[in-house]
């Protein structure tokens, strides 16, 4: 079966980008141009350039014209690291901003993922975090109310709330979970993202544990789409039940 002509158009500039002629930072043509040189439908250039910025590729800000990344924004899940430890090794820059801290009653679901009673007092979060100067996730977290304190006395330009954490309070993530799905954007968060409302946006979810088991934070963390990618290595050595060949299929 043959490729669909946006995904033809993919492939001709992804190749264009992995071999440097259209180098990092470079702006991609207009959707217009992109068009009348593919003679096709505005549309279908859409696709075709919202298929390269979920892989990462390009940015895809709003109005504006797309931006050639130097590289994959690749995450990986292979070890525990923050969102800042992540970007500094990646190479990037990372910035943040507390928009708003709020004492609260745990709900239901919040009081179970922290171990806590149903209505106890938890620190609710708001956070806005930066690669480059671009806002790329809004972060939603709850804090237990053990590690509240020292969370609330953050200043609201932290840029790692956990590197700061181990440091003050030696309150160290070593384990965690992590649920990964898409979600629309709403009102709030497509103000902070700088896209249309409902607007895909990545959402990681994820429980983050001491080494004794006690439970540190559940955060919701929203990525616009385009500006990371997740990376998940396994292998079948791994799998919790062996693969068998059946009778008469060879190895």
């Amino acid at each position: 079966m043959g490729r669909s002509r946006y995904e033809e158009i993919a492939e001709s500039l992804r190749q264009a980008i992995r071999s440097g002629v259209r180098p990092p930072g470079s702006r991609l043509p207009s959707e217009s141009d992109l068009a009348a040189t593919w003679e096709v439908s505005r549309g279908t250039v859409r696709q075709a350039v919202a298929l390269l910025a979920s892989e990462g590729l390009i940015g895809s800000r709003q109005g504006a014209r797309r931006v050639v990344l130097c590289q994959e924004r690749r995450q990986s899940f292979e070890q525990l690291n923050s969102f800042a430890q992540w970007a500094r090794a990646m190479g990037y820059e990372a910035s943040s901003r507390i928009l708003a801290r709020t004492t609260r009653p745990a709900t239901d679901e919040e009081a179970a993922r922290l171990g806590a009673e149903p209505g106890s007092g938890i620190l609710d979060v708001l956070r806005l975090r930066h690669l480059d100067g671009e806002p790329v996730m809004v972060e939603r977290t709850v804090y237990a109310d053990w590690v509240a304190p020292v969370v609330r006395a953050l200043p609201e330009d932290c840029v790692s709330v956990m590197d700061s954490i181990a440091e003050r309070a030696d309150i160290v993530a070593h384990h965690g979970e992590h649920l990964i799905d898409a979600v629309a954007a709403g009102s709030e968060d497509a103000r902070l993202l700088r896209v249309r409302r409902a607007s895909p946006l990545l959402r990681q979810r994820h429980l983050t544990y001491t080494a004794a088991g006690r439970a540190i934070e559940w955060t919701d963390d929203r990525y616009r789409a385009g500006s990371v990618v997740f990376n998940v290595m396994n292998s079948a050595a791994a799998a919790p039940l062996e693969r068998r060949a059946g009778p008469g299929v060879a190895g």
